[in-house]
């Protein structure tokens, strides 16, 4: 337990907490023409994030002065419109984007599939909806992958299972009588790795106390204070021995006939 906890510790003050991301909400990529969403950047440091988006037309624009209202931080469109679709991410004061962006699909047909904005992690199961804007007398639609038909679901709702790279695709449905949907883009991030070396698993770490991510800086400075001052009292204490214990000292004498012999020094003459 105090091993894990060490680990944790390090990971924390070693790496990096400004991972920035877009929720949507509702929580989909398509949307009918008139519907309302609102947006949000996850910010969890003091980067100054804002939402900003690229649609047709119009590139970098940004929340608040352009389009929607909010704060920059979060938006809500009122009333979607096509033009509307395109990609929305979060950009810092510095210029820097978020590591997440959404695309977003606003129809002006009568049916959308309901699909993750975000991408589906490996090994995780994913759910998709196909829903008409007036209830349809027969709610069975059919779904598609890359044009290819997967299969029809007489409820509407299609759920892929333990789902991997291989799964990534377009995706678009179909309900008759209704119409088509849009293709939404479904991408499968890679599960992290449990193992940080083999044999040694990590286990998650535990939630950190607010005060613990003030006190980690001055604790790591309190240890590199306490590692030098005991390396210099052990120099002190090495320093401190009888010569005589480290360095043996020979004295040389001058014999009649020019040589040196072990007695008295030589004199620097």
């Amino acid at each position: 337990m105090k091993e894990t906890c060490l680990l944790c510790l390090m990971f924390l003050f070693c790496s990096k907490s400004n991972q920035t991301g877009v929720t949507v909400s509702p929580s989909r990529s398509q949307f009918f023409e008139g519907e309302s969403v609102i947006l949000n950047c996850e910010d969890d440091s003091s980067a100054g994030w804002t939402l900003r988006r690229n649609i047709s037309g119009e590139t970098r624009t940004q929340c608040g002065s352009e389009w929607g209202s909010g704060d920059g931080l979060s938006c809500k469109i009122s009333y979607l419109f096509k033009e509307d679709s395109g990609v929305y991410w979060c950009e810092s004061r510095g210029g820097g984007a978020s590591s997440m962006v959404v695309n977003i699909s606003v129809s002006g047909g009568s049916v959308i599939l309901q699909s993750p904005v975000l991408p589906v992690m490996e090994g995780h199961d994913l759910t998709l909806s196909c829903q008409s804007k007036t209830p349809p007398s027969n709610p069975s639609a059919a779904f598609y992958k890359d044009g290819s038909l997967i299969r029809t679901e007489p409820t509407g709702h299609m759920t892929l299972q333990h789902v991997s790279r291989s799964d990534e695709g377009l995706y678009k449905c179909h309900i008759r009588d209704h119409g088509e949907s849009p293709s939404s883009w479904i991408s499968v991030s890679e599960k992290p790795s449990t193992t940080s070396a083999p044999g040694f698993p990590v286990s998650p770490c535990p939630p950190c106390p607010p005060l613990l991510h003030i006190w980690l800086p001055v604790l790591g400075s309190v240890v590199l204070l306490v590692s030098l001052i005991a390396i210099l009292w052990r120099c002190l204490q090495w320093n401190s021995k009888d010569p005589d214990s480290v360095y043996s000292v020979v004295k040389y004498s001058r014999t009649p006939n020019g040589c040196w012999t072990a007695a008295d020094p030589p004199d620097s003459r």
